[in-house]
């Protein structure tokens, strides 16, 4: 048996889940004598409370894949025997009732046991492909042991390489590197088995490595993720630890749910990439790096001469590059705008050359509703006290901005934008600081007036700060969209006020910080203050792109969070973003583009999530696949995604030609579909089967071999029989990869 998880018995983040819908694998025709079968679109886990298949249940949450789960070691989970795999249709069709297992180890339900031998002939029978979350490479599995040549150990900044199989096999988005993490040197952040396929397998067996990496020390290639074909089925070895906030397995997870499934499923995944900017036409106050402040904070007044005083603002060269940027590469900046910062300048000096260049530009840009006037829409802010609360009346009630005040300050600034001829869609709205939403602790309840005054205003899309809230949620018919703030201030405009101000955030007193650091032993702390001059390229870009990045490959329909003073002066926003493209690029082929959507299209996904998450559990859906046909059945209104190979169509009614089944992502088709007119249920017709035909596999003998015996090549495939771990690696192995949400702990580790 390969070793339970890596040995390891980690507490599952999402717990023991039953998503209740149906699932089925792709299919091919019958011979006469086979038995007609429906197979369901859902996915059997088999879960051993390790990282590594959290990362793949996450993975099919996010998607929207329905899937069962159990902990194999609950005394209480069902049997798992033709009874639960299998049931008879009213037509006397058999029901397949999964369409893909997920098993923490190759033999977690143990070697020739009687569920098993089950899972086994269920997979032969029906065409069902398993994957192997986490084994230890092993003749058993097609392998041999990770020894000469063979590697056991960290795989901290090492590549590996999606091989021909696997850029055919479900992992063809990507362009061929898959880069393994090393935040942090002293860390040990990923481990893995390397081992070469056993040069002799049993009869009709064989073992095609997907994803490879060098053996160190030797010219042979050692197998991460590989396909086990023997006795009539496949399993994908994985031998290598991983969870769901590795870049490395981001990069994977796609290819490994499309093998799993054979490319069909329910469920829908974008890489999302939308740039808002936010404060556009107003002018930001400056930090001071002498007076460690935000200029016209309290205490916070540097002469009226000094450059500290200065406040930013983009200008008309600014707007020129800004738009020459985006052509180069083809992304489209979202403009959250405040039109009296516009009307202040001209009335300062008489003009404004960046409106100017704007309205010049307009069509260039996706231009977002920031609200007339910087208002606070939420309750009235006692500033009186630091920091501010809420005003009260003199009976103790919280006194709140009211509805003519919101509708008037959105309104206003609708109008200035059309007076300009600045394209801008009312439905969308990104109030001034987030305002009208709950702001904890001062206000911890939304204003009362804001609902009405969305509707009233027709908002359906609202911004929202993802520090805040991070989850989408609907205020009356508007859903929010949670915007995530990098750590590019919106008072720094060059590159040394920016690392200035990120020391101070980031340093103890002792070393000059604000000492929010001293003494916490948190990641995110630098261990010495950054080099002005040089902090902002080497340290600041590749740990905020590192953490962007991590969103854009998480299917999460949200917006990076700008400012306008990053756009102008030094530019610093450029070189962040710069570095998450130019990753990017270089990791997926042209076929994955960012997905780079306004305000209202990512509010749309987010209700399509929403909705699609609610109707599954609820168990309101009904999914299979009869041959090249799949059938969807949700409750009325709820989009239904849907993963297909490309040329899948979605058919119609009265005989009329079927319509692509979504769009072209990653090498196949993808989309939110809704019943064709007078239809009830979504049906889809894949046009190609599997390669592999299940005629084959049919009469394929099912083999299970207890422990201890030997193939026809007299080589012995008993777990027991592997070599001992070195201590080295069973050193690693007793502390593996951190496990949950760790994305800002483990990238800010980089920072000590």
């Amino acid at each position: 048996m390969g070793l339970r998880g890596f040995t390891t018995r980690w507490a599952a983040a999402l717990g023991t889940v039953t998503l209740l819908a149906f699932g089925a694998p792709t299919t091919v025709a019958h011979a006469d004598t086979a038995p007609a079968f429906r197979t369901d679109l859902r996915i059997l886990v088999i879960d051993d409370g390790g990282p590594s298949v959290a990362a793949i249940t996450a993975e099919l949450t996010g998607e929207g894949i329905p899937f069962t789960a159990f902990n194999v070691y609950d005394h209480n989970r069902p049997t798992v025997d033709a009874a639960f795999l299998t049931a008879t249709l009213p037509d006397g069709s058999v029901e397949a009732k999964y369409q893909g297992v997920v098993l923490s180890s190759a033999h977690a339900l143990g070697t020739g046991s009687a569920e098993t031998v089950a899972l086994d002939s269920y997979e032969q029978t029906y065409n069902v492909r398993q994957v192997d979350a986490s084994t230890y490479p092993q003749p058993y599995s097609g392998l041999n042991w990770p020894q000469n040549p063979g590697y056991l150990g960290a795989l901290d900044g090492m590549t590996a390489q999606v091989s021909a199989a696997g850029a055919a096999g479900g992992f063809g988005y990507l362009k061929g590197a898959v880069p393994f993490e090393d935040n942090n040197p002293s860390v040990t952040e990923s481990y893995g088995f390397l081992s070469t396929p056993l040069a002799t397998q049993d009869a009709g067996a064989s073992f095609t490595p997907l994803v490879e990496m060098p053996i160190p020390g030797t010219t042979a290639n050692g197998s991460l993720l590989g396909v086990y074909h023997h006795d009539g089925h496949d399993e994908l070895v994985v031998t290598f630890a991983y969870n769901s906030y590795q870049r490395q397995w981001r990069l994977l997870a796609r290819g490994l749910v499309d093998w799993l499934t054979q490319g069909v499923h329910l469920g829908f995944d974008r890489n999302y990439f939308s740039v808002q900017v936010q404060n556009v036409l107003l002018s930001d106050s400056r930090w001071s790096s002498t007076l460690k402040c935000t200029v016209g904070d309290v205490n916070c007044n540097p002469p009226a001469s000094s450059p500290d005083a200065a406040p930013i603002r983009l200008s008309a060269a600014d707007v020129d590059y800004a738009k020459q940027w985006e052509a180069a590469n083809n992304l489209t900046l979202d403009l959250v705008y405040d039109g009296s910062g516009s009307d202040s300048t001209v009335a300062a000096t008489g003009s404004d050359a960046t409106t100017a260049q704007f309205a010049a530009d307009a069509a260039a840009f996706r231009w977002v509703n920031g609200s007339y006037g910087r208002p606070f829409l939420g309750c009235v802010r006692n500033v009186t006290v630091v920091p501010w609360n809420c005003a009260t009346d003199a009976s103790g009630a919280v006194q709140w901005t009211d509805q003519a005040a919101i509708t008037s300050a959105v309104q206003a600034n609708t109008a200035w934008a059309q007076a300009k001829g600045l394209p801008v869609d009312t439905g969308e709205l990104v109030s001034s600081q987030y305002s009208g939403l709950a702001v904890a602790p001062q206000q911890p309840q939304d204003n009362p007036a804001l609902t009405p005054a969305l509707a009233a205003l027709g908002v359906t899309a609202l911004g929202a700060n993802g520090s805040v809230e991070p989850a989408s949620r609907q205020i009356g018919a508007a859903t929010t969209v949670p915007g995530h703030q990098v750590d590019l201030y919106h008072n720094a405009s060059t590159a040394a006020a920016e690392t200035d101000e990120y020391n101070w955030t980031y340093t103890s007193a002792a070393q000059g910080g604000s000492g929010a650091c001293t003494g916490s032993a948190t990641s995110t702390c630098l261990a010495a203050p950054l080099d002005t001059a040089t902090g902002y390229q080497s340290t600041i870009v590749p740990t905020e792109a590192a953490i962007a990045l991590q969103r854009v490959l998480g299917n999460d329909p949200t917006p990076t969070v700008l400012y306008q003073g990053n756009f102008t002066e030094d530019r610093i926003a450029y070189p962040l973003l710069n570095q998450i493209l130019t990753t990017y690029q270089s990791l997926f082929n042209a076929n994955t583009p960012v997905a780079d959507l306004r305000l209202a299209d990512l509010a749309a996904q987010q209700r399509n999530q929403a909705a699609w998450r609610s109707a599954l559990t609820a168990g309101t859906v009904t999914a299979y696949q009869i041959g090249n046909t799949v059938t969807v059945s949700a409750p009325a209104g709820v989009a239904v995604p849907v993963t297909a190979p490309s040329g899948a169509v979605q058919v119609q009614p009265n005989g009329a030609a079927g319509t692509a089944a979504g769009t072209a992502y990653a090498g196949e088709l993808s989309g939110w579909l809704l019943p064709a007119a007078g239809e009830s249920a979504v049906t889809v017709q894949v046009a190609a089967a599997p390669t592999a035909p299940q005629a084959a596999r049919l009469a394929t003998t099912a083999v299970s071999r207890p422990a201890g015996t030997t193939t026809a090549e007299g080589v012995s495939r008993a777990p027991s029989a592997r070599p001992a771990v070195p201590a080295g690696v069973a050193a690693t192995v007793a502390h593996p990869v951190p496990f949950g949400p760790g994305d800002s702990t483990r990238i800010g580790a980089a920072r000590r």
